[in-house]
């Protein structure tokens, strides 16, 4: 079995939380991953609902490839089979502060205190049987006492909806490829 995996050390190493998901598929990892590109926001049921609610006023036929390259995320680094993105600010409050990012490298020096920094990797992967499989990766890291509070307050919801990455993102990926 073949590793796709980036190094995720190199945008956001050590960070306070972590959560990752896999899922396989019985297609090749080329068509896995076309198929990832088209899932969108309404095609994901309570994940769909969930993002809506943390950042209002996303039509909901756009596909998660296309929020993880709009505001208020920046894409970091984009390959064959690979998207990462970040967002910076204080994603405990119900408002939308995000600061616009405007480039990879101020990604990669955010630091400001009572905010966090999030990093959200998506990649293809292959299989045994020439198969594939979907991985997402979210790293967030606090700076600060405020950015550790904020974040201990809403690890609860992380802990709560974490699993619906796996439910019904990469799972209605895998479905729309497998039907293809």
């Amino acid at each position: 079995m073949q590793s796709d995996a980036p190094d995720l050390d190199l945008w956001l190493p050590n960070p306070s939380v972590r959560v990752a998901h896999r899922r396989e598929s019985s297609v090749s990892r080329e068509r896995l991953w076309s198929a990832a590109h088209e899932v969108r926001l309404s095609d994901t049921h309570l994940l769909g609902r969930l993002v809506h609610w943390r950042i209002p006023g996303l039509p909901a036929d756009d596909s998660f490839y296309d929020l993880f390259r709009e505001q208020p995320f920046l894409a970091l680094s984009e390959s064959d089979g690979t998207l990462i993105s970040g967002l910076v600010g204080r994603i405990w409050t119900l408002r939308r502060d995000y600061p616009k990012l405007r480039d990879a490298d101020e990604f990669r020096e955010w630091s400001a205190p009572g905010t966090a920094k999030v990093l959200f990797a998506n990649w293809v992967e292959g299989a045994s049987g020439g198969r594939g499989a979907l991985r997402s990766e979210v790293r967030v890291r606090s700076f600060g006492a405020q950015g550790r509070i904020g974040l201990t307050s809403v690890r609860p919801l992380i802990r709560g909806f974490q699993n619906l990455v796996g439910s019904d993102a990469l799972a209605a990926a895998v479905r729309r490829a497998e039907r293809a």
